[in-house]
């Protein structure tokens, strides 16, 4: 669905329990120290007396964040030993980000962004906009994704790598052909799809803007419900929807851009 000025949203069934824990999510991530705590661990995990020091706060103020980040599952413990000191070494437990937490964090508040919040919800999706603006600006690091919607490999995130990716179906005959680690490669239940050997779409970054093309494919590419017609390039926004190929075989991709 567009609403009046165009914009993409994703119509949900509204659900108390989904919007009671969306908002706690938000309570999570709308603390500036609990930000903090997520750069401190994003290289390397570390002990609570180790992120307390960096971030400038006490031992007991830093684990209560960090139970709370343990809670939304944006954060992991594991068992480690405390570094050396006069006394020895001992066992402590150690925190880091879960692999692909950063994306994640910024992936989740787009789509969550772009779900068409009732009248009603009004002040949730006021908190959604200000807590998006801060994790935008806190955790900066953060790449570009896409994350596929539906089939098999639903909630998959690919972060956007480089100048060039190609997007397409995966090609076992073709390998070595596009670069495993850059390009979008799709499983190959989505049919629909182009074989990434000859891309089905391609995405380019020039002068910090994503750009989004159709390379000839025999189901199309669509962006927010618009075909895109032979070579056109088409600039990609925060929240944007891909369609690629047609059908339950095709595949749907959110596009979220960090401090866009």
């Amino acid at each position: 669905m567009e609403d009046e000025e165009g914009t993409h949203t994703l119509l949900v069934e509204r659900d108390e329990d989904f919007l009671a824990e969306l908002s706690e999510y938000l309570d999570v991530l709308g603390s500036g120290t609990r930000l903090k705590i997520l750069k401190a661990i994003e290289r390397r995990p570390k002990d609570v007396r180790e992120i307390s020091r960096e971030i400038e706060t006490s031992y007991e103020n830093t684990k209560k964040h960090i139970d709370k980040l343990l809670r939304i599952g944006v954060i992991r413990k594991e068992a480690g030993m405390s570094r050396p000191t006069v006394k020895g070494v001992h066992p402590v437990w150690k925190y880091s980000v879960v692999p692909g937490g950063m994306e994640g964090i910024v992936r989740s508040l787009s789509l969550f962004g772009n779900i068409g919040l009732m009248p009603s919800d009004a002040v949730l999706s006021e908190r959604l906009a200000a807590v998006q603006e801060q994790v935008s600006e806190e955790l900066a690091t953060a790449v570009p994704v896409l994350m596929l919607l539906g089939g098999p490999d639903d909630g998959k995130v690919f972060p956007l790598h480089g100048e060039r990716v190609a997007v397409g179906r995966e090609d076992p005959a073709g390998a070595g052909e596009y670069d495993e680690v850059v390009d979008i490669v799709l499983a190959e239940h989505y049919a629909a799809v182009t074989r990434v050997t000859r891309p089905h779409a391609l995405l380019t970054l020039e002068e910090g803007t994503w750009y989004l093309e159709d390379c000839g494919s025999t189901g199309g590419t669509v962006l927010n419900s618009v075909p895109l017609e032979g070579k056109q390039k088409v600039a990609l926004s925060d929240g944007d929807l891909i369609g690629l190929g047609k059908g339950m075989k095709g595949a749907r991709l959110v596009v979220t851009l960090p401090g866009a």
